[in-house]
């Protein structure tokens, strides 16, 4: 404990170095030096440990020009001003005290070093224990580079012997890299003509693939397109001879009509034929009508058996294109590959 603190009181410490400088901190009321410069740039303006700053200062600074620029006779309430404005005042006359008081006793501290003899051969001694540690360092250091220089001479012939046989080993692995060389261009010359040979096979089959697609393809809409005609030519023969039953019907009523006329005359003509004229009438005209009836059903069926085939040829036809497109996309996505032989249709 230093000869400038009393008893029971906190010992302060600050990290300010009075001597190093010579110049005071900005802050205002405060004279401390200001810190210690880190490195290059701008000099420092404030101290250390304290919290003075610029924003600091400046707040400092506008406080004391308000308190000085107001007065307690200003004021509507003069006494409660000036009690703040003492315990203010007897705030900072504390805190200066304090800092005084500090800086007292690190003064006696440091007369008290200097004036004391023990201290001065205590600091001579250590600086000549620091010197006889230099010079055995020193000396060790020149016996540590007498050895290193040796070694190196050792060093340096072994690494003339390593670089000849690495020069020997750089040039037979030039030698290798130069055959490698042209093993690899060999390699891509075989590798382009087996792809390139592959392209044309696969090119080839291709080809072939599809020629026999398309061949497939022309076969069934032949066939198709022969059965369609077949059954449309069906159709229409059945439309003929419905056209020809439909005139004989024309012609049927024609004659029953010539028949009436005759039956009419020889009514006339003759009135004791006429129950067995009226009968032959009667049975010319039912076998006329079934005849008509009979021809009528036969050619109506004949049209609609036509119908039927002639769909179930386009609902055939539709499957064989339905079947040949699929082919299309079966060849497409079955392309063979390298070295495989395409299907046979």
């Amino acid at each position: 404990m230093g000869t400038g603190q009393h008893e029971g009181e906190t010992p302060m410490t600050t990290t300010e170095n009075p001597t190093t400088t010579g110049r005071s901190c900005n802050y205002p009321g405060c004279t401390q030096p200001v810190a210690t410069a880190a490195g290059p740039g701008r000099p420092p303006e404030y101290c250390e440990g304290r919290g003075h700053t610029k924003v600091t200062a400046w707040r400092e600074r506008r406080r004391l020009a308000a308190a000085g620029t107001t007065t307690a006779a200003d004021t509507d309430r003069p006494v409660t001003h000036a009690r703040v404005t003492g315990a203010e005042l007897l705030r900072l006359l504390r805190a200066e005290t304090d800092r005084v008081e500090g800086i007292a006793g690190q003064l006696r501290d440091a007369i008290t070093t200097l004036t004391d003899p023990t201290a001065a051969e205590a600091e001579v001694e250590a600086a000549r224990a620091a010197a006889e540690q230099r010079a055995a360092a020193a000396e060790a250091r020149a016996a540590a580079a007498e050895q290193r220089a040796a070694e190196e001479g050792q060093w340096r012939a072994e690494a003339d012997a390593a670089a000849e046989e690495m020069a020997d080993q750089l040039a037979a692995a030039e030698q290798r890299a130069e055959q490698a060389g042209e093993a690899r261009a060999q390699a891509e010359a075989d590798r382009d003509a087996a792809v390139r040979q592959a392209r044309e096979d696969a090119a080839a089959r291709i080809a072939a693939a599809e020629a026999d697609r398309d061949a497939a393809i022309g076969q069934a809409r032949d066939e198709a397109a022969r059965r369609v005609a077949a059954a449309e030519a069906e159709r229409d023969q059945a439309r003929a001879d419905a056209a020809q039953a439909t005139e004989n019907m024309r012609l049927a009523g024609q004659e029953t009509a010539a028949a009436q006329a005759a039956a009419s005359a020889a009514l006339d003509e003759t009135r004791r034929v006429r129950d067995d004229a009226d009968k032959t009438v009667a049975g010319l005209r039912a076998e006329a009508a079934g005849e008509l009836a009979a021809v009528r059903a036969d050619l109506r069926a004949r049209a609609e058996r036509a119908e039927t085939q002639a769909d179930a040829y386009r609902a055939e036809l539709d499957q064989l294109r339905a079947r040949a497109d699929l082919g299309d996309d079966t060849a497409a996505s079955k392309t063979p590959r390298r070295g495989s032989r395409p299907a046979q249709p």
